[in-house]
């Protein structure tokens, strides 16, 4: 196959402006779309389904638990792995490999008959999920040599990532009030399907012939120190600080530093440590990290407020909880047209303060606010934060030469997956935190000692006991229990708005002046001498 759509300005014997892109590769980037918004949406997809699941497969809580994480545990563990692997292997090929893994993985979980055999699919659906999320954002990379072009097109791939995490609850909700529990998996199929069919013939091979063998301590180690650290992070945050989730940090923090003396020293490393020295790209990581560390800490928070304050039910939560992702979509192409005009550290940092803007916001919420005003400050913050992410991931890979595109976009997704992590547990111990203390002085005398924890833990375990309490007793506590989450809600909003205003100012510092691209180097002609042995003319001859 080759691509002939590419065109070149060069005259007078010297090297042009980059290639740009035509409408074969715009028809790839559609392709490429459908695993970020599937895999994206397998993160959320199970929010609706555990209560028909568990019905059917009696998981335990642990188990249950286990369905629930081990597949974001996987894909946060073997990211930066998939990603040198990509590299080295083939981008096409890997992305094509995961989509089968993904397909049949998916069939698996549809049709699990134990509890145990769900796990299982949901851990390979994590590992086919670390192959297609690098894979997809390293192959745009090489798609789009223009940066501009480019951004347009990494802007559109945040939008889908986005989308696919928002749109994952209410599809899970549409589906399952027609169909079993298994659906929600078999959703996944088609577009696998239609990935693998139009793949080979749409999307170039890449890879870097360059990169050696493949480092195989490198890789346990990295797998090492992300399971670990992500595990500790997500117990720590459910149920406070522990011996195992403590121990799990531990060992996880003591790989990590065993990983970076691994890549220091390894012939051929699985990470090349030289990408951080570039602000464009460390700078970049460090800020999605931060906006992911805000993006879910308060999702979930904003998630409860609308089933447990207003009283909705989870389908029309869903449903609501996507009107501020409909504004959102338009932000990332706009920010993307915007940093050819705008330096993107100050663009970078608008969007911290459109989000710290919107945390303010939402510090104001009251049991009877108006539904405008909830969606409203969530709207600000999810623009402020798209366009955040979408100018980190066009910076991180316009920093990463070509044939390093795999392991860069790994980074940049592992990064973002501890930021969130990291938002979830310490935004949620905040808030958990100012929830206990609020509510200990408003149960009623004389409650059991286990009703009491209940409602001392969470709002939906006070609403439950609140349910079994006579007259004013239970309408006094469901009133004190809202109050008291709301209390929390605050705390952890302001805390946001806080790491926002920080991260607004640090984007200026560490951004500032940065280009979208990096000049060409040895190894971009290497790669480009690779694409050609796999059929693809190398950038300087495709006219």
């Amino acid at each position: 196959m080759t691509f002939t759509s590419y065109t070149s300005q060069a005259s007078n014997g010297r090297p042009g402006p980059a290639p740009t892109a035509g409408r074969r590769e715009w028809i790839a980037l559609a392709v490429l779309l459908l695993p970020c918004l599937l895999v994206s949406m397998d993160v959320s997809v199970l929010y609706f389904a555990v209560p028909f699941l568990t019905a059917q497969l009696e998981p335990s809580a642990v188990q249950q638990l286990w369905i629930l994480d081990v597949y974001g545990f996987v894909l946060a563990g073997l990211l930066i792995t998939m990603g040198a692997l990509g590299d080295r292997l083939g981008r096409r090929r890997l992305l094509l490999s995961g989509a089968v893994l993904f397909g049949l993985a998916s069939c698996l979980a549809a049709y699990a008959r134990s509890a145990e055999m769900l796990i299982a699919a949901r851990a390979l659906l994590g590992v086919g999920g670390a192959t297609l999320m690098p894979s997809t954002l390293a192959l745009i990379r090489n798609l789009f040599r223009d940066a501009h072009q480019r951004g347009k097109a990494i802007a559109l791939w945040s939008a889908a990532v986005a989308g696919g995490i928002a749109v994952g609850p209410v599809l899970s909700g549409v589906l399952l009030e027609h169909f079993w529990w298994g659906s929600v998996f078999l959703v996944n199929t088609p577009a696998m399907a239609l990935l693998l069919v139009c793949g080979p013939l749409l999307l170039p091979e890449f890879r870097n012939p360059a990169a050696g063998r493949f480092d195989l301590p490198g890789a346990a180690l990295s797998l090492a120190a992300m399971l670990p650290v992500v595990y500790g992070i997500k117990e720590i945050a459910r149920d406070g600080l522990a011996a195992l989730p403590v121990a799990a940090l531990v060992v996880g923090l003591l790989a990590a530093v065993g990983f970076v003396l691994r890549q220091r020293t390894a012939r051929h490393p699985m990470l090349d440590l030289e990408l951080f020295r570039h602000r464009g790209f460390s700078g970049s990581v460090l800020m999605n990290l931060l906006a992911m560390f805000a993006v879910v800490g308060c999702a979930v928070f904003f998630t409860q407020y609308l089933q447990t304050v207003r009283g909705m039910s989870p389908l029309r939560a869903a449903l609501w909880h996507m009107v501020p992702s409909l504004v959102v979509g338009g932000v990332a192409p706009l920010s993307a047209a915007l940093a050819r005009r705008l330096d993107r550290a100050y663009l970078v940092a608008g969007g911290f303060a459109l989000a710290a803007g919107g945390f303010l916001w939402l510090s104001w919420l009251e049991t009877r606010s108006p539904l405008w005003c909830v969606l409203g400050g969530a709207a600000l913050y999810a623009c402020g934060l798209v366009a955040v992410m979408s100018l980190g991931n066009e910076l991180a890979m316009g920093a990463a030469p070509p044939e390093r595109a795999g392991s860069a976009s790994a980074v940049l997704e592992s990064g973002t997956e501890l930021g969130g992590a990291l938002g979830m547990a310490l935004l949620g111990t905040i808030g958990s935190a100012v929830y206990r203390t609020d509510i200990r002085g408003a149960l009623p005398v004389g409650l059991p000692a286990r009703a009491a924890d209940a409602a001392h833990e969470t709002l939906t375990g006070a609403l439950a006991v609140a349910a079994r309490l006579p007259g004013r007793a239970g309408s006094a506590l469901v009133a004190a229990a809202r109050d008291a989450f709301l209390h929390g809600l605050h705390a952890a909003v302001l805390c946001a708005a806080g790491v926002m205003a920080a991260a607004a100012v640090l984007a200026v510092v560490l951004l500032r002046g940065i280009r979208a691209t990096v000049d060409a180097t040895p190894g971009e002609g290497e790669a480009a001498g690779e694409q050609e042995a796999a059929g693809v003319p190398a950038p300087a001859a495709l006219n």
